[in-house]
């Protein structure tokens, strides 16, 4: 993956995940996607349209993610977001800090693995430790 069409998918993937609009992620998927914890092949989702229907899924629970930083790595993207969940009892929305790990094929999002860690994710993506 070049610089400039990693740099330029960085940019529509950070796009894409602020959006209201999860098919707008679904353009930048491989048909066979992949989404689950890191090296677990079975669980999670294992196709594009299972990637979407979990993004759905939590948009429709209240769950909401702000990108705070895309960065390109060997291959992958390193994704950071701030998950926030429903408001409980009326207060404000707790929010966490989590990385994800995009890997890319062909231009398009084909592996992704969600991460605690930062520097755990930054290696796995090839980006240096910040």
């Amino acid at each position: 993956m070049s610089d400039s069409g990693g740099s330029a998918l960085a940019a529509r993937v950070a796009q894409a995940l602020q959006s209201d609009d999860p098919d707008a992620f679904g353009d930048l998927l491989t048909e066979d996607a992949r989404w689950g914890p890191p090296d677990d092949p079975h669980s999670g989702c294992h196709s594009r349209g299972e990637v979407l229907n979990w993004y759905r899924a939590a948009r429709e629970l209240g769950m909401r993610a702000e990108v705070t930083e895309v960065v390109l790595g060997t291959g992958a993207l390193l994704v950071g977001v701030m998950v926030s969940g429903p408001p409980a009892d009326g207060q404000g929305r707790d929010s966490v800090e989590r990385w994800q790990v995009m890997t890319i094929r062909d231009g398009r999002v084909a592996d992704i693995r969600g991460f605690e860690d930062r520097t755990e994710a930054a290696g796995r993506a090839g980006v240096p430790p910040s």
